[in-house]
């Protein structure tokens, strides 16, 4: 049974998300105050913190930096922010201090916040088991893959473990920057977010499939927003050879579907 620690001050809001969560087959733990969080991660055992950045007496940011730089808790503790505010230069601060995640409260419905914490655990489950393995040479398969990106904790998760399949992985953090790449140098796949600083994901499909140095390399799209009827319009695209979910796909399944394309193209 998984066991998370939800951080949530406002009551009612506390217990719904504890109902729904204690109904899929989740022990949860509800604290309020930043002091809080401290206190039962010193004192306990958790799969995920779903930590919010609005709390009393330490804000979340304060906590999640005590987390990751106080030896006394546990380094590998995974931790999702769990929040309203969604400025990027949250997300990004969030990420550089040490967050797993990223998950914006009004995106998601309780129910749609099981799915998601479920997909995140067994893609922490996979990251563990592959971190395990034995640290024998990877055998390099020759392809290699652009990968453009604006999000760390994607790059790590998608990009960490296509680089175990022997995949060369090269990411960019925005479009300008990876259409410059894919100019200059040889790769046999574009993996690219639909949503990018300077150049949106469309925009990069439709440079590369206008160059003729770009036009043949195939192009799998992550969209963590594009509403369903837009992914299925795109995924019938012939500029684009799949499109996916970002909270749909695993990196180990995306790893497959790589690897069944240069199966079945050479």
């Amino acid at each position: 049974m998984p066991k998370i620690l939800l951080v949530e001050d406002d009551p009612l809001i506390a217990e719904i998300y504890m109902k729904k969560f204690a109904s899929a087959g989740f022990e949860v733990v509800n604290v309020t105050t930043g002091k809080a969080v401290l206190k039962a991660v010193a004192e306990g055992e958790y799969d995920l913190v779903l930590l919010d950045l609005v709390i009393p007496e330490m804000s979340g940011m304060e906590v999640l930096e005590e987390l990751r730089k106080n030896p006394k808790y546990p380094p590998h503790l995974k931790i999702i922010v769990f929040s309203n505010l969604s400025d990027p230069e949250d997300r990004k601060r969030a990420v550089d201090l040490g967050a797993n995640g990223f998950i914006q409260k009004t995106e998601y419905t309780p129910s749609k916040l099981i799915v998601e914490v479920n997909r995140l655990l067994q893609v922490f489950s996979e990251q563990e088991k592959n971190e395990n393995k034995s640290a024998a040479p990877i055998a390099k398969t020759g392809k290699r893959i652009l990968f453009i990106e604006d999000e760390p904790v994607f790059v790590d998760m998608f990009g960490r473990r296509l680089a175990q399949d022997g995949y060369d992985i090269v990411s960019h953090e925005n479009g300008l920057s990876g259409i410059e790449a894919a100019m200059k140098e040889h790769f046999d796949l574009i993996i690219t977010d639909a949503m990018l600083p300077h150049m949106t994901g469309q925009e990069i499909i439709e440079r590369l499939k206008t160059d003729e140095k770009t036009s043949h390399i195939p192009i799998f799209l992550l969209s963590a927003s594009l509403e369903a009827e837009e992914m299925e319009r795109l995924s019938q695209s012939s500029d684009v050879f799949k499109a996916f979910l970002k909270t749909q796909i695993t990196p180990t399944e995306l790893a497959r579907e790589v690897e069944s394309l240069f199966q079945n193209n050479g």
